[in-house]
């Protein structure tokens, strides 16, 4: 009965008890990389970049429309500095489809209002907050914060602004009420503690000027601003300026194999899929790694999954092959690289343990997503899903099954549907993550690993018979 039991039963295993001392070594590895690629990449911007560094040493090129592509070119275009798509062609016609791996490089955070600065009574200046995506607002008082973004001056230049993530900079914070006076606060629910217009930022506390004029702080603040990057108040109406965790990304736990920071949901999948494309050499099918914008307000906008970027650039492609688009893509498909929510034993009444993502169980596969009856749920076919199991099984891959808690808990979307409409089959994989949209969120290192090892797998499926590599 022990060897019926064994293989009628699916029982997922702790990674660490699969995996062998290479795989280690690739663990530690990709660790060490995910945390640069974390501390570079703290803003969408910011990641950009970063991933235009490393795909640029890793041979890709602009992409020119112009320019005729040949099996195994490596390409990239960027849109509105922020969002990326990094593309090796194949060597099979656009016809017979792509391969797609989608991850959003927005998180949740504070952007600075219109007019953000303010004085305060008490001679405190302060920058008002507008918080984009799902935060809970306590979490983000009585913390090291960074500024982050640019501002874009009237004569047409942009100033880039970095405050708070360099060693001696100063940072910034928002206060909290202490204890001795907090009984209102306590009494009231978390989602009322703090509100978000409560949500600004000490940036300044020395005066300037006269002291019979008002409003002295907020000008030795604008002074300072301005003696270091040459604006004026009127220029935060042309910019995009974040309040994001000064603290940089580090090792949590003992044995150093977790991850904790800021912006892992979703930036541990995008940097999984960068890295699986950075080492992809002349897949069968043209492989594309796309970075995307606005997930977390719902894949908005011109840098949002729900624009038109990525259409006009596969369209492009296939228009250079003489295939039509729609053919393409009908023939393509998708991994919607989005992180899951890991089992907290210390909040276990949220989850359904035998339908949970676990920390270190390897990378999370989610058929469906949505809130309870699945409403705005991608729900992936069976077909391809069995096609993937077994492309992941046959690289290797450490994965399990999972879904987004109970089911009348609550729930959460991604981009799977956006990708499913353009007639795309797609799926939800990626990186299980405790502490979600928190400032500091902690994910396993094994499991960005096997994500990206899994991403390796679906570009290289059908025929691909490429090594695989730490």
């Amino acid at each position: 009965m022990k060897e019926q039991r064994a293989k009628l039963f699916y029982t997922p295993k702790n990674g660490y008890d699969r995996v062998d001392d290479q795989q280690r070594r690739g663990i530690e590895r990709i660790g060490e990389d995910y945390k640069a690629f974390l501390n570079h990449g703290r803003t969408e911007r910011c990641a950009v970049q970063y991933t235009v560094q490393l795909a640029e040493n890793a041979g890709f090129v602009p992409y020119r429309e112009s320019a005729p592509l040949t099996a195994g070119d490596r390409v990239y275009i960027v849109n509105r500095s922020k969002s990326v798509i990094l593309a090796v062609i194949g060597k099979k016609s656009l016809s017979e489809g792509i391969r797609i791996a989608v991850a959003h490089i927005d998180c949740p955070r504070l952007d600075l209002k219109p007019m953000p600065l303010n004085e305060e009574t008490g001679e405190l200046c302060m920058l008002r907050t507008h918080y984009y995506g799902g935060v809970k607002k306590y979490q983000w008082t009585a913390i090291p914060l960074a500024l982050s973004g640019v501002v874009a001056l009237r004569d047409g230049s942009v100033v880039d602004i970095e405050i708070g993530t360099h060693p001696g900079d100063p940072v910034l914070t928002i206060t909290d009420l202490l204890p001795h006076l907090g009984k209102d606060q306590m009494a009231k629910t978390a989602a009322e503690a703090v509100t978000g217009e409560n949500l600004r930022v000490l940036c300044g506390s020395v005066p300037a000027g006269d002291p019979k004029e008002k409003d002295r702080v907020r000008l030795a603040v604008l002074t300072l601003l301005n003696d270091m990057y040459g604006i004026v108040e009127e220029d935060f109406l042309s910019a995009e300026l974040s309040v994001i965790p000064a603290f940089p990304a580090c090792d949590v736990g003992l044995d150093r194999a977790l991850v904790g920071g800021y912006g892992q949901d979703d930036r541990s999948c995008a940097f999984a899929g960068l890295d699986a494309i950075l080492s992809l050499q002349n897949p069968e099918k043209t492989a594309l790694c796309v970075m995307a914008d606005k997930e977390e307000i719902g894949s908005v906008g011109s840098t949002g999954m729900q624009s038109g970027f990525f259409d006009a650039f596969v369209d492009s492609l296939c228009r250079a092959q003489s295939v039509p688009l729609t053919v393409c893509l009908g023939n393509s498909e998708c991994l919607s690289a989005d992180v899951s929510a890991a089992y907290d034993p210390l909040y276990a009444d949220a989850y359904e343990k035998a339908n949970s993502a676990f920390v270190n169980y390897g990378m999370s596969l989610v058929k469906y997503v949505g809130s309870r009856g699945k409403s705005g749920s991608n729900d992936a076919n069976a077909e391809y899903l069995g096609r993937l199991r077994r492309a992941f099984d046959d690289a290797g891959v450490i994965w399990h099954g999972c879904e987004l808690g109970k089911v009348d808990q609550g729930g959460g979307g991604t981009v799977a549907g956006f990708m499913a409409n353009r007639n795309i089959e797609t799926v939800d994989i990626g990186v299980p993550v405790l502490s979600m949209h928190s400032p500091f969120e902690i994910v396993s290192k094994l499991d960005v690993y096997m994500t990206s090892r899994a991403i390796s797998a679906f570009y290289r499926m059908a025929g691909d018979e490429n090594e695989d590599t730490l």
